[in-house]
């Protein structure tokens, strides 16, 4: 008997203004038809939405509501960037958007999507609850959890958490206090490191594996230099890049020519942006986003 393959959903709140590189990552999204996305946000539908995302309107401020009801506290913040603290508990106070679903994940839209069930395979989504793609810390741009009370509470372990979240400062609770919960002692060299984590029940059922998919940042790339890609490939859903061959990702998170270079450049034309989305390939450089090759 064929096991069925696990479904996953992705649980993303976004407030403001989409980026210019939405249909990309929606096109990304699209080309992973078996895997869902659920996006809280007033941004309003967009154009040639895939089938498998769904975009729920709500207001930032009933969307705070809602997540004070759910979680009983007063959730008011400022801004809509306060909602990274509470990446770990959307599983809870989304719950009852998950019903049939083996695992839920939190993460970012300043990315684009490879093949994820290349990358989660049946194999390790049975062997694992937790599923980071950096090796020290929870990554907040995509983090995959078993759909269970345990892993939709678990962010209730967060010293202060009801504080912490209320109040009007960023404590990037997603990558670091949630992260503590799994990784103890984590600045420990290697072999002492992996010790202590046998003695942590959830890190022992935790996968925390470097998946490359933040380039530019802190962590060395896959040859332990500061040689970064300079191009990423995404052809009809498989993402390589131009420094490490065929070697195939489940992402990119662009965050740093986000920041950086792409802070400086006009803003595409949206008319452009959405047919060049709809071609099979395209390329990604610090120039932003560009007609590729099959």
């Amino acid at each position: 008997m064929i096991k069925p393959i696990p479904r996953i959903i992705f649980v993303i709140p976004y407030f403001g203004q989409w980026p210019f590189w939405m249909p990309f990552f929606l096109e990304s999204c699209r080309h992973n038809p078996d895997i869902d996305w659920l996006l809280f946000s007033d941004c309003g539908v967009p154009e040639n939405l895939p089938a498998n995302v769904t975009v729920q309107a709500i207001s930032f401020e009933d969307y705070c509501r809602k997540v004070s009801g759910r979680l009983n506290i007063d959730f008011a913040p400022k801004g809509a960037y306060k909602l990274c603290d509470i990446k770990p508990a959307l599983g809870h106070i989304h719950e009852d958007s998950l019903q049939g679903y083996d695992f839920w994940a939190f993460g970012d839209i300043d990315l684009v999507y490879g093949d994820l069930r290349s990358y989660f395979t049946a194999e390790r989504l049975a062997r694992f609850d937790l599923f980071s793609t950096h090796e020290r810390r929870v990554a907040g741009h995509l983090c995959l959890m078993r759909n269970t009370r345990c892993k939709r509470e678990l962010f209730m372990k967060i010293e202060n958490w009801q504080q912490r979240f209320t109040d009007e400062q960023h404590h990037a609770l997603d990558e670091g206090a949630f992260s503590r919960i799994f990784l103890w002692r984590k600045n420990f060299p290697e072999p002492l490191f992996k010790w202590v984590g046998k003695f942590n029940p959830l890190r022992r059922t935790s996968d925390f594996t470097e998946a490359f998919s933040t380039p530019g940042g802190c962590i060395k790339w896959r040859d332990g230099s500061d040689n970064f890609p300079s191009q990423w490939f995404w052809n009809q859903g498989t993402l390589t890049n131009d420094r490490d061959g065929d070697h195939t990702f489940p992402y990119f998170h662009f965050v740093c020519w986000k920041r950086n270079e792409w802070s400086v450049l006009p803003t595409p034309d949206p008319v452009a942006v959405q047919r060049l989305a709809g071609e099979p390939a395209w390329v990604i450089d610090a120039t932003g986003f560009h007609r590729g090759e099959l």
